[in-house]
């Protein structure tokens, strides 16, 4: 009776110890070694080693770490296949190949290749393990295989190894399914990748930083990612700490408040929130990415006494907002890309302001744990900016649906009145709608803490001109913004519990959210009007709701604003004091352009529509991307209330084309998904296709007068196809293929108005045909959904042979290799009527030796698509090539000389290479093509 049973679940796995053999029964491991296992007794193992099957023993299970694989075949072919990804699988048989050259380069003392090595062996052990995590996301991931491969393939350059040919994904090619020119492609990418790398390891540091702020530039938007580990400072009550992005250069913060609520306790009063404090600063673009400086700034406000000194704390007000201290550090190598900060940790030195109020009227004491004390009245950002200069050292924020409005508390100045001493002041902001309803939760303080009723300031100790720049982030319901304004409330605060609580409201000041023309409170500085009233009758909205609320707004009542004696309006007085905030809208559903809300609004005063049309391509870009869908909607609403007149078409087709313009700006460029997005889920026009069609070939028939016009047209002729095809397509499944042939001809009318003026000899129409060989090939795609693909490609075929002879030769190969790009070529119908086009054409200039990259170019893609399997039969279309081109191309070969930059050498591999590929097939084409000469 044998002992040994044949396995069924461990069949594979790796050694992790060296095993030598003591027998000849016994197979001798090392560490790495893969074994196929075929028997099993006890605590053995019987198999063979992967790379010598021939040699069979058995060896201690306990030295094995089983893994899964694919069991194919049985028996003596019984073959086992890891069931690892594809490139897990290529780092490990990299690794055990290295491991064997790393061993012998220890053995050779070769000291500084075997520290290179280890250090390579090392990076691909890590990022194996990673992508074997499952953790990563798929962003992550990706990058990490393209280090991966791009590792693997500077190692094995550095060792004299094979070089191996992948994908633009980072797969090994197969040669058996891939063709000679995608290979000699990926070959020579491959080449380069490795040759720049070997540049990059060079001159490491420096190379890395360039990398990575390349990829910065090349970023349309990035975040910072912050992690508060702990505030290591002594308060001895509850504090606020609010972090932020400043731009010390422009004295401005340029992001939203991150709040912390920390305890007097010195931890974070919401215990649930420890070791989790993060934020994330996102959607910062370009604009912050040219700033001289960013610092990221900490500030603490205390919430409590008006001064730490006084302990009696059942006398003293409590609650009261007071200034504390801040830290400053420099991200600015951070967030351009210098400096690699991922994980780091850092520790940033803490300004406090002074303690006692006592201090400011004696000399200071510098204490070498802080250089420099600032009294406690400093204001918080006079101190930032100190300890900017001493180190010689961001708001934004777009989600897909938002309406917020950053409010800033700037400065103020008041008179002390009555008062001995300065006020204490201390400014209290909340917000109500007309009817006077306070709108509850709407203000926050900062990202991480809820919405609150009212905001108060921090309190400055009697000074007369405080200065707060503290930004709060006001969030209203869009259907409350047109009723609702912003309520200022200045009220003096007393140290004294008894004297504060008989102190009231001295002033207020307000300012609506919505203008009188409908737009949005303008961003930037307003300076309030301070008006002031028994603080009985200012709580009354009906007495100050319809006064001017800025100067502006008095100047432009034809009230004096430079006046020194008050002045008195219906009930209120307007006070010499001033306070000035600042606002900053970052809304999707609320404008401060005059002339794009009354596009929006088009039907409440449909006599200024033209202008309004007009006006539309003089709104800033951003403002316009902002409002897309809704711009869009109101443009093709426009377009079918009209239905029956052409008044407004070609206005309505001019902005359409001013917006598909401005997506396809780089600043706008990540705005593309969002118009895919319109014309796939919300665009309804259902007869747009007949008015923009129209338009259209209205300005190609006219395009000697209409040239500009119609070359914006030609830049934008992809979406506005998108569009028409969109809408002839809901057309039909609402009315069941009605008016097909109407449309085929319009189709029909306008390629015929394009190649009547590619035949044209206007020499003003130049560019314009430059253009339509270029963008025409961008509809076909599109077109071929509601239109015969084989008609398509005849209209094509004319479109082409209208190009006038000798000129713009380059533009219409271009246009040709576009075409075999196209989900056209890849039909064998359209391939029968297009291919012979392509031949003739490719024949006339080779033999005329012009552009011969671009011909090479178009030939070796035609080659591409006819070796692939699913695009149907080829082996005619093979034979066509064979017989037009093949003695051309060789007659074009040998009179071009072998230093010829088009021609491949072994000695210089260049991207220009003129190569005919006879694809293989079961099909035997090989004795069916004709030979050549």
């Amino acid at each position: 009776m044998t002992r040994w049973v044949p396995t069924k679940k461990e069949k594979y796995g790796v050694a992790i110890y060296n095993y030598d053999a003591r027998g000849e029964e016994e197979l001798s491991l090392q560490i790495g070694d893969t074994v196929h296992i075929l028997e099993t007794y006890e605590d053995w193992y019987r198999g063979h080693r992967l790379r010598r099957k021939s040699k069979k023993g058995i060896f201690p299970a306990c030295y094995i770490h089983l893994k899964e694989a694919t069991v194919e075949g049985s028996g003596q072919k019984e073959t086992v296949i890891p069931t690892e990804l594809p490139l897990v699988q290529e780092v490990t048989t990299t690794l055990r190949e290295w491991a064997s050259i790393w061993r012998d380069l220890y053995v050779g003392d070769k000291r500084e290749m075997f520290n290179s090595v280890r250090d390579m062996i090392y990076n691909l052990i890590e990022w194996r393990s990673q992508i074997l995590s499952g953790t990563l996301p798929q962003d992550e991931l990706t990058e990490l295989k393209q280090k991966v491969t791009s590792k693997i393939d500077y190692g094995n350059k550095y060792l004299d190894l094979d070089l191996v040919v992948r994908d633009k994904d980072g797969n090994i090619l197969d040669p058996e399914l891939t063709s000679t020119i995608s290979l000699f492609r990926a070959h020579e990418a491959a080449s380069k990748q490795i040759e720049d790398r070997i540049q990059e390891e060079k001159s490491q540091k420096q190379n890395i930083d360039l990398s990575r702020q390349a990829k910065f530039a090349s970023t349309p938007a990035f975040a910072l990612f912050v992690t508060l580990k702990n505030v290591v400072c002594k308060i001895g009550e509850d504090a606020e700490v609010l972090m932020s992005l400043y731009d010390p250069v422009e004295s401005k913060f340029i992001s939203e408040n991150y709040l912390v609520k920390w305890s007097s306790s010195g931890l974070v009063k919401d215990i649930d929130q420890l070791h989790n404090l993060r934020a994330v600063f996102t959607d910062l673009g370009s604009e912050d990415l040219k700033r001289e400086k960013i610092s990221f700034v900490c500030q603490i406000v205390r919430v409590g006494r008006m001064e730490l000194r006084d302990n009696n704390t059942k006398r003293l007000t409590s609650g009261l907002r007071r200034p504390f201290g801040v830290a400053v550090m420099d991200v600015t190598d951070i967030i351009t890309g210098k400096m690699d900060d991922e994980d780091k940790q850092h520790f940033i030195p803490f300004q406090p302001l002074a303690l006692d109020d006592a201090i400011r009227h004696k000399q200071l004491n510098i204490s070498r744990f802080s250089p420099r004390v600032a009294g406690e009245n400093d204001f918080l950002q006079t101190v930032i900016n100190k300890v900017i200069t001493a180190k010689e050292v961001n708001h934004k924020g777009q989600g897909d649906v938002r309406n917020d409005i950053y409010l800033t508390l700037v400065q103020g100045d008041f008179d002390k009145g009555s008062k001995t001493a300065h006020k204490n002041v201390e400014v209290t902001m909340s917000v109500y709608d007309e009817d006077g309803k306070k709108l509850e939760n709407v203000i926050f303080p900062g990202a991480g803490d809820e919405g609150i009723n009212e905001y108060k300031s921090v309190i400055y100790y009697q000074v007369k001109q405080p200065r707060w720049f503290e930004t709060i982030k006001v969030a209203i319901p869009i259907e409350d913004v047109n009723r609702s304004h912003l309520r200022f409330t200045f009220r003096h605060r007393s140290s004294q519990d008894s004297k504060d609580k008989s102190e009231k409201i001295f002033a207020l000041s307000f300012v609506k959210l919505m203008r009188y023309d409908g737009t949005t409170l303008r961003d930037g500085e307003h300076d309030l009007i301070v008006y002031k009233a028994e603080a009985k009758k200012l709580e009354d909205l009906s007495l100050y709701l319809n006064l001017p609320a800025t100067k502006l707004e008095l100047e432009e009542k034809g009230y004096s604003t430079t006046g020194k004696s008050t002045q008195n309006l219906g009930n209120c007085t307007i006070s010499k004091d001033s306070f000035q905030i600042s606002t900053l809208v970052c809304s999707t559903k609320l404008t401060q352009n005059v002339d794009l809300l009354g596009l929006l609004k088009w039907r409440s005063n449909t006599s200024l529509l033209q202008q309004n049309l007009q006006q539309l391509m003089k709104v800033e870009g951003g403002e316009v991307v902002k409002f897309l869908q809704d711009t869009l909607d109101a443009l093709f609403n426009i377009m079918m209330e009209n239905s029956d007149s052409d008044t407004f078409d070609t206005l309505v087709f001019d902005a359409l084309v001013f917006i598909i313009g401005l997506i396809a700006d780089r600043k706008f460029q990540h705005f593309n998904p969002v118009l895919e997005t319109y014309i796939r889920k919300h665009f309804s026009a259902t007869l747009a296709y007949t008015k923009l069609t129209k338009v259209l070939k209205n300005y190609v028939d006219n395009a000697e007068k209409l040239t500009e016009q119609l070359l914006k047209a030609m830049k934008a002729l992809e979406y506005i196809f998108k569009f028409i095809v969109r809408s002839r397509v809901l057309f039909n499944q609402l009315y069941e293929n009605k008016g097909e042939a109407d449309f085929m001809e319009s189709l029909r009318n306008l390629f015929t108005s394009f190649n009547d003026m590619m035949n044209s000899n206007s020499e003003k129409t130049g560019g314009v045909k430059g253009a339509a060989l270029k963008y025409i090939p961008t509809i076909v795609n599109d077109v071929k959904l509601v239109f015969d693909p084989k008609e398509l490609s005849k209209l094509f075929t004319e479109f082409i042979l209208k190009v006038p002879p000798g000129r713009l030769v380059k533009q219409k190969l271009d246009c040709l290799i576009d075409i075999v790009h196209s989900d056209l070529f890849t039909h064998h119908d359209c391939r029968e009527i297009l291919l012979p086009l392509m031949t003739d054409q490719l024949k006339f200039h080779l033999e005329k030796r012009e552009e011969p990259e671009a011909c090479c170019q178009l030939l070796s893609d035609i080659l591409e698509v006819l070796y692939r399997k699913d695009v149907g039969p080829t082996q005619w279309h093979v034979q066509i090539i064979m017989e037009k081109l093949l003695r051309t191309v060789n007659r074009t070969v040998i009179s071009m000389g072998r230093d010829s930059p088009h021609i491949v050498s072994s000695s210089d591999i260049t991207p220009q290479i003129i190569m005919v590929e006879l694809p293989t097939s079961p099909g035997g084409w090989e004795d069916k093509v004709p030979t050549g000469e």
